[in-house]
């Protein structure tokens, strides 16, 4: 009898699919909340004379290096976290790390300087990077085999819920912005203290989730090491699992740098683009402030809408075609769509249509990853190989929005706004070919058990 993948979990199955779905939606929330606060922060913390050339120079090179800090914080706290989740448990390491990037994102309301700012989020870095590992690698060993690709696309679609309330808070603080309601400069911190709030979250962890049988019968087996190195030893020295690091660590990398240094600075487009249109209309610039504030949580919103619908499209693809097929097709359709926002978008009507193809497609990327990653390796080391490809990819990635901001700021800043940011797009959209190339070395893995032995 062939019934639906979901009809095959009971009541814990689906109590762990939510918690673990809880724990990424808001550490997206988090993600999502720093995209749309990073501009008007930097605004705020450099405080360059507004309006002028050198100030949109410096705020968009610095806008990049802080978001270059948060994902080396990002790809730390996944590998330190991840062989801490294989070493502690999946259940207990996600509660410590949604409680890191909850009170840190919390602090970052507080910042007075650059410096403080930065360093909070290389700290909330750390939490996240750390719960997207444990929490896939918790749901991975607790789902029955046949319904793990169903839980685990689920997982990362419903990550989108928390980019879309990070929409609708950007959209009404930046409506409370141009009434008035909340005075000029605060939206980006009250952004911030709302993103402490998951902490609660942790209390749930503790009282109810346990870990997965898979987990405890490979501690009672040995398999559970008391140094932290023995893992990525292991995992390196071990020809099956070292292949497969690589080659999650090189698709990992595509899909991190399209998405933090390129697909997630279309706000910042938006921006631009909204800020000249406003302008002309002769509002006055706290009113234009407000109304782009508004306009960029729209575009996220819309982005995050269609990303939804795309991951758990290419989750049914990925089952039905082969994890391969899937990523060629989203790697191919993610670089056309990002090229075609970056060049053309240039009024209201283009944002309805041209982010969401771009968000359905770039962010199918990310469900594929939470299906395929703990594919790849053995239980004892789920946490660590998954968090390896995951987060060793960030540091690579961390140049992805450096690299946007020297660009912009430094290669292209001589043309007329927005053509710099246009320019510096484009030309990082030939990341997309790496996975391309990847891809004829990767395992297929559709269809069978998750691995055990070398």
């Amino acid at each position: 009898m062939n019934r639906p993948a979901y009809k095959e979990l009971n009541r814990y199955h689906w109590f762990v699919l939510i918690v673990a779905a809880l724990g990424w939606l808001f550490d997206c929330l988090d993600q999502q909340l720093f995209t749309l606060a990073r501009v008007p922060a930097m605004k705020e913390l450099l405080a360059p004379s507004p309006g002028t050339p050198a100030a949109t120079k410096l705020v968009d090179e610095y806008s990049g290096y802080v978001t270059s800090i948060f994902l080396i914080g990002w790809a730390t706290g996944g590998l330190v976290f991840g062989v801490l989740g294989d070493r502690f448990g999946r259940a207990r390491i996600m509660m410590i790390t949604i409680l890191i990037y909850s009170a840190c994102t919390g602090l970052s309301a507080l910042s007075v300087g650059f410096w403080d700012f930065a360093f909070y989020r290389f700290i909330t870095g750390l939490g996240v990077g750390g719960e997207f590992a444990v929490g896939v690698a918790l749901v991975a060993e607790v789902m029955p085999d046949r319904a793990r690709p169903f839980a685990l696309g689920l997982l990362q679609a419903l990550s989108a819920v928390g980019n879309i309330s990070a929409a609708l808070i950007g959209m009404g603080i930046g409506h409370l912005e141009s009434s008035g309601t909340v005075p000029l400069g605060w939206g980006w911190r009250i952004m911030f203290l709302i993103g402490a709030l998951p902490a609660l979250l942790a209390l749930v962890i503790r009282a109810r989730l346990k870990e997965p049988e898979r987990w405890v019968a490979a501690k009672a087996a040995g398999l559970v090491k008391e140094n932290n190195l023995a893992y990525y030893r292991e995992l390196f020295g071990t020809p099956r699992w070292r292949r497969n690091a690589v080659i999650g660590l090189l698709l990992a990398c595509t899909g991190v740098i399209g998405l933090w240094g390129i697909g997630f600075f279309s706000p910042d487009l938006v921006d631009k683009v909204f800020t000249r249109i406003f302008s002309e209309q002769g509002l006055s610039a706290d009113e234009v402030r407000g109304r782009v504030t508004y306009w960029k949580g729209v575009s996220l919103l819309v982005q995050q809408i269609a990303a939804f619908f795309g991951i758990l499209t290419f989750s049914k693809i990925a089952q039905r075609m082969g994890r391969r097929p899937a990523f060629a097709l989203a790697f191919t359709c993610a670089m056309l769509s990002t090229a075609l926002v970056f060049w053309y978008l240039d009024s209201l009507d283009d944002l309805f249509w041209m982010i969401p193809i771009m968000g359905f497609f770039l962010l199918s990327l990310f469900g594929l990853y939470a299906i395929y990653f703990p594919e790849l390796f053995p239980t004892h080391l789920r946490s660590t190989g998954t968090s390896f490809c995951y987060n060793v990819g960030r540091f690579v990635a961390a140049s992805g929005p450096w690299l946007l901001g020297y660009l912009t700021g430094k290669v292209y800043h001589n043309f007329e706004q927005p053509l710099p940011l246009r320019y510096a797009g484009l030309t990082l959209c030939g990341i997309f070919f790496l996975g391309l190339l990847v891809l004829p070395f990767a395992p297929e893995t559709r269809g069978q058990p998750l691995p055990e032995k070398n």
